[in-house]
Formats: C-alpha cells, structure tokens, sequence
C-alpha cells in the first residue's frame, strides 16, 4: 500500500477522489438541504418598468435583478425593461437571479469614410450600413469634379440607422481662383519654377535685346502680377537676350 501512494499519478487520482467526496457530501448535507428549505417566491412582473424600480422590485420579493442583455425596441422606452427570465408568475427560490434584457435605443452603424468615393459608391456604401445619402453640395477644389471632399459625419462616428448623411462634391477647380505672382527680375528658370509652384504654365516667350540685364532675365509677362488666373493657365513672357551685333548694326 505505501509503494502505491507513493506513485505520483496514484497520488493525484486519490487526491481527485478525495476532494469529489467532499464536494458530495457537503452539496448533500448543507447545500441540497438548504436549497430545497428555502422559501418559495412568485417572480413579479417588471417588463415596462425602467431599470431602477425593476431591480428595486425584484429587491423587495427576495431576488436578485441582472441586466443580461441590450436590445432595441420602438415600442418601450429607452431605459426600460423588455424582457425578462424566469418571466412573471413563475414560482421560484429566494435569492434567484432574473435575467432582464432592456430596450437601449435605435440600433447605430459607423458612418463609412466617404471621401474619394463617387455619388454611386456612396450611395451604396451608407445603404450597406443601413443609411442614407443626403444633401449633396458641390464646392471648388483641386479633387476631380464630382468626387466627394467632405461628409457630415466623420468616418469615426455612429448614428442612428436609417439617418442621412449630407456630402460635398468638388465641381473642379475654381475659374480665376489663381493670383498671377510677379516674376519681373527673375531669371527664365526661377519663373518657370514658380509658375509650376502656383499651377500654372508658361506660354509664349518674347525675346528682347537689353543691354543692361543678363540674358533670361524676365522683363514684363501677360497677364500682370495680382491679375487672376484658372489653374493650369498659361502666362506670356517677355525675356531678355543678348543684343546681336547685327542688330545694333541695324539699329
């Protein structure tokens, strides 16, 4: 007998053992006893009620009040009970749990990000979700002309289902939203380069003797500085050249 105690697995199979027969004789001898002495309760009705005087009448009848479950129900206040478990009029033990399922409100969804998208993809988008498109505005910018820049919601918010959501549209860019920048004293290049920095482009050169600045430097350009301009526009340049031999001849 002790070489058989002494094996590990041996000892833990009888330690097992052990702790079930504890285990049986107090569920039979304390917790059964008690269970079935214990007084019996009728479960009141708190369907309809708010959560508060649900779980005080619970209370009050010996039994214990536990929210288990959210739903969504049009025809019970926000706040208040739908369900519950055991129901009303069953006949139970004191100090039962009553599982109460209460109503909260219009079921939300997460407003998709809409921007970059077309009129259709948003459409289908906010309808995938259980939403609708509403007001759509048309507003200047460089996006492409009727993809969407901006949404009521932001993509991190939820509202409630079969809510709409207003867009804006880009109609393009803005015709004459541009002011020329002057280039008068800059060279060829540098005028080039802040053309291209402001979305605009050069147009036709006009080439002018001088000498008294260097050679591509920018004497006067169409349209002036301050004038404006669509993107994409092309501006006309009168640019500085060496004065030809021939020329002066000639002069």
């Amino acid at each position: 007998m002790k070489n058989f105690l002494q094996s590990t697995r041996t000892r833990k199979i009888f330690l097992i053992l052990l702790v079930l027969f504890i285990f049986s004789v107090i569920l039979n001898y304390l917790i059964m006893p008690w269970y079935v002495s214990a007084a019996e309760v009728t479960v009141p009705k708190v369907t309809g009620m708010n959560q508060t005087d649900a779980m005080t009448v619970l209370s009050e009848n010996n039994l214990e009040g536990l929210i288990g479950d959210t739903t969504y129900d049009s025809r019970v206040k926000v706040g208040y009970i739908v369900l519950q478990k055991p129901k009303a009029n069953d006949v139970v033990k004191q100090g039962r749990r009553v599982y109460l399922v209460i109503n909260g409100g219009s079921p939300k969804s997460r407003v998709p990000d809409l921007r970059g998208k077309s009129l259709v993809d948003a459409k289908f988008a906010l309808e995938r979700v259980g939403l609708r498109l509403g007001e759509a505005i048309y507003s200047p910018s460089q996006s492409p002309k009727d993809i969407i820049i901006a949404q009521e919601f932001s993509s991190t918010t939820q509202i409630r289902k079969g809510q709409t959501v207003n867009i804006t549209l880009s109609s393009g860019p803005e015709k004459g939203s541009l002011e020329v920048p002057d280039l008068v004293g800059k060279s060829l290049a540098e005028a080039e380069e802040i053309l291209s920095q402001n979305q605009l482009r050069v147009g036709k050169i006009n080439y002018q003797p001088s000498f008294q600045l260097l050679p591509n430097t920018v004497i006067d350009h169409y349209p002036t500085s301050g004038m404006k301009v669509s993107v994409g526009d092309a501006i006309d340049l009168f640019v500085t050249k060496l004065l030809d031999v021939k020329d002066e001849g000639e002069n």
